[in-house]
């Protein structure tokens, strides 16, 4: 199972914390929660990976896809403390140069 909860803070970061298994049956759930966190007002998304147990390449092409859509909508993806083996899989697909990580929501956009 996937958990998704997104927090709207007020300086225009929409923060999207997962929590479970990012994979083929859950990526499209997560790339819905990550286009329906962008808004006018919230450009930027923020991923909390730190409670993700499991990540495959279909919840990677989740979070591209994603990075894709917001950077449509004139903003950014990036990613916070991703766990272990999330960031194993980051490191492993040299993805991680494209979808950055930060260990808190304040260092992923500390202008914002």
């Amino acid at each position: 199972p996937l958990d998704i909860t997104v927090v709207h803070h007020p300086f225009g970061v929409a923060e999207v914390t997962v929590s479970g298994r990012l994979n083929m049956v859950t990526a499209a759930r997560m790339r819905e929660a990550i286009e329906q966190a962008v808004d006018g007002s919230h450009p930027n998304v923020a991923v909390d990976l730190s409670q993700v147990v499991f990540l495959d390449s279909s919840g990677l092409g989740a979070l591209v896809a994603g990075l894709k859509a917001v950077r449509a909508s004139g903003g950014d993806l990036r990613l916070v403390r991703p766990a272990e083996q999330a960031q194993l899989v980051l490191e492993l697909t040299n993805m991680g140069t494209v979808l950055k990580s930060f260990d808190s929501v304040g260092a992923a956009f500390p202008h914002a």
